[in-house]
């Protein structure tokens, strides 16, 4: 048999691993490889926290694999150059690896280890591990296809391997440090790392915490415990989507207690939307970098142009929290002391940036993608555009700070912890006066809307990336049962409405 190197990226478990269950299937020679990559490392988008995250993460898997006999080796250095030096040491002919659907970097990375794998002569699979069909030609059946990779069996954790011999698991060097790596250690507070950490939040959820999902998801009071907390396990892969999906929805099918059946429905249903997000990036990997609706390329500084001093200086004030909104810069201070943050502030802060301050969404998207812990490309990009309304088919949501702070810290008690010096002379000015910023962005995107142009391209995007739910039956119904169809994110039809619901297009995730 083969010699089989897994290649791991953002896959860091064992259960429901598809490359480590076909080396050990094989029962050939195998290793595994975590490549801490240079562009990795000098990318805009990076941050200590994710390789903090990252390096105990391996540390736990490491541990795992070694006690099946299989060696994680990690080393620092260009994927195809990595890959030479190991096949000089020890010839294998197969990699192995779960496609990724990443930032650009990783795209031009792919493609240069394919034609590293052609020349060399090595056989490398890819195989899937979220709902991104690879190469899709149209989104019709899509929703039906996540179903049936979700539904899938999950694989378990592999069994005993046979270790390549000049790696003993036993005897590897020890991983990398920050210090070594010349990054310093990350000041943000993080939840744990690692599959086990993954499991326990995800049972914790499944088993209770879930019950107030829905009401605790929209307040940065009480999201932070209930919500999931399972979205930076998802984007290393420190647990598997299917293994999500699976466990929501047994829970669901299992539990008397209809609360909690209610407040998984809800999580449910926002899973299914992740992978849409991801999909849109999979089909077009420019949005990371461009409007998805070109009619609106030059809309705001910064799209094609360099930021002027005005708009540079409240690009600054956003980033440091100090934008004058006390509940604007709660939730950017409190997200770059934890890293995380509920959807509905992350979706006011982008709003707050692209309609009161009017600036383009690359540059506050690679900002937040530095804080954000839990930063998955796919999901990210389109939501930024989202949000700031460049993707020419979404409704305009432009929040209002003071409504949300009025419905979701009504007391003030999330801006007093965060903004201390609110109420004092220490505290600045609004940046921006709300009522003359947000009428002249409104009268140039709606007059730019109504277009024919904008109309013609809006079309094209809703039929490349537009949601195609046929066949996605409601959570915790499998296909061919009784009951209504429709989408947790608005209420759930009756068996007498025609058509199922149609679910927000915010995409409200985790």
């Amino acid at each position: 048999m083969s010699n089989t190197l897994v290649w791991l990226k953002r896959d860091l478990r064992l259960h429901d691993h598809a490359p480590l269950h076909a080396a050990h299937a094989a029962q050939c020679e195998a290793a595994a490889l975590f490549v801490i990559e240079p562009a990795w490392l000098h990318s805009a988008e990076f941050s200590p926290s994710h390789l903090h995250f990252t390096l105990q993460g391996l540390a736990q898997l490491r541990r795992e694999l070694a006690a099946r006999g299989l060696p994680l080796l990690v080393r620092v250095g260009e994927v195809p150059a990595v890959l030479q030096q190991l096949r000089a040491e020890w010839p294998f002919e197969r990699l192995l690896s779960h496609e990724e659907t990443g930032s650009g970097w990783t795209f031009a990375r792919d493609i240069a280890v394919a034609r590293w794998c052609q020349a060399q002569g090595v056989a490398w699979q890819e195989f899937a591990q979220t709902g991104v069909v690879r190469r899709l030609r149209s989104r019709q059946g899509w929703a039906g296809r996540w179903a049936q990779r979700m539904d899938a069996a999950a694989l378990p954790a592999p069994g005993a391997f046979r270790a390549a011999r000049p790696w003993p698991a036993s005897s590897l060097p020890d991983l990398p440090t920050l210090h070594r790596l010349g990054v310093p250690a990350p000041t943000q507070a993080l939840q744990p790392a690692g599959e086990a950490a993954a499991r326990a939040t995800l049972q914790d959820f499944v088993a209770g915490r879930g019950r107030g999902y829905r009401r605790a998801l929209s307040s940065p009071l009480s999201a932070e415990s209930g919500c999931s907390r399972l979205s930076a396990y998802l984007a290393f892969g420190m647990v598997s989507m299917r293994a999500v999906h699976q466990a929501t929805e047994a829970a669901i099918a299992s539990t008397p207690d209809r609360a909690l059946a209610h407040g998984l429905r809800g999580f449910a249903g926002r899973l299914r939307w992740h992978c849409h997000f991801m999909q849109k990036l999979e089909d077009e990997p420019q949005i990371e970098f461009r409007n998805f609706a070109r009619v609106f390329d030059g809309l705001r500084p910064g799209c094609g142009t360099p930021l002027d001093d005005t708009h540079a200086a409240r690009l600054q004030a956003w980033c440091e929290g100090r934008t004058g909104y006390p509940m604007v810069d709660a939730c950017m201070r409190s997200l770059r002391a934890t890293g995380w943050l509920n959807f509905r502030m992350r979706a006011m802060l982008v709003s707050f940036a692209a309609y009161h301050l009017g600036l383009h969404w690359r540059e506050p998207g690679l900002h937040l993608a530095r804080q954000f812990l839990d930063f998955e490309p796919g999901i990210h990009w389109s939501q930024m555009q989202m949000q700031s309304g460049t993707t020419g088919i979404n409704t305009l949501r432009i929040y209002s700070p003071a409504k949300q702070a009025r419905e979701h810290d009504p007391e003030g008690e999330f801006v007093r912890r965060w903004v201390p010096e609110f109420g004092t002379p220490d505290y600045p000015a609004p940046i921006v006066d709300e009522k003359s910023a947000l009428k002249a962005i409104k009268d140039r995107l709606y007059g730019l809307r109504a277009t024919p142009e904008a109309r013609a391209e809006a079309d094209a995007v809703q039929q490349r990336h537009g949601s195609r739910k046929s066949g996605l039956p409601p959570s915790g119904m499998k296909r061919g049962s009784a009951g209504p169809r429709g989408n947790s994110t608005q209420a759930r039809t009756t068996a007498r409405t025609a058509k199922p619901a149609e679910p927000s297009p915010q995409g409200e995730l985790f």
